[in-house]
């Protein structure tokens, strides 16, 4: 049985090594047109008349920048599921799904934009991999994520993916807080230590 292991993952590796020579290094990749940066742009400033041109600005060149930045940094050159099985395996530094989310939000975030504001959002494994999905999302200041555009540069392996929350057919966001609360109080129950409610 352990022979039969042992065959499999040789022959998974063998297959990622075979898939990661066929990949382009984000460096070759072509910046994002400037067309995309303007639609950014564009559903930015649609999130309310009190948001700021200049900042809408920044926010959409920053957002297709420092995925570029992130795509050479992680050394993006698979699909999403195989970088993610690399970097699990120890091959890849970063670029789960989360870790784009994180440093996408941080940088946002330094800016200190005065009309926009940062959001963070999970969205449950309800999905055909049965894995959490996690995001970064920028919305009018004082509006909540779901009012938001979700800024997703993993799904398509560190080319952005944007559209409003709500537009989302792929998933269905929760705030990242409630998500956490949620397992954390399932784990607990698991151990024991909380009745179930």
């Amino acid at each position: 049985m352990n022979a039969i292991f042992a065959i499999r993952g040789l022959i998974l590796v063998v297959a990622m090594l075979v898939v990661a020579a066929c990949g382009v290094t984000p460096e070759k990749r072509l910046p994002a047109a400037e067309i995309e940066i303007l639609e950014l742009r564009a559903m930015i400033l649609g999130l309310g008349p009190e948001v700021d041109a200049e900042e809408a600005d920044r926010a959409a060149r920053l957002a297709f920048k420092h995925t570029r930045d992130l795509a050479i940094q992680y050394q993006i050159v698979d699909p999403p599921l195989i970088h993610n099985t690399k970097v699990n395996m120890g091959f890849k530094p970063r670029g789960l799904c989360w870790h784009w989310a994180e440093d996408i939000e941080r940088r946002l975030s330094v800016e200190n934009f005065e009309t926009l504001e940062m959001h963070r959002a999970i969205a449950s494994p309800d999905n055909p991999f049965r894995i959490d999905h996690s995001t970064a999302i920028i919305s009018r200041r004082g509006d909540s994520y779901k009012e938001g555009i979700v800024l997703d540069p993993w799904r398509l392996g560190g080319v952005l993916t944007f559209m409003p929350t709500v537009d989302d057919a792929d998933y269905l966001w929760e705030a990242r807080e409630e998500v956490l609360l949620r397992k954390r109080m399932r784990a607990l129950r698991k151990a024991q230590l909380v009745p179930a409610i």
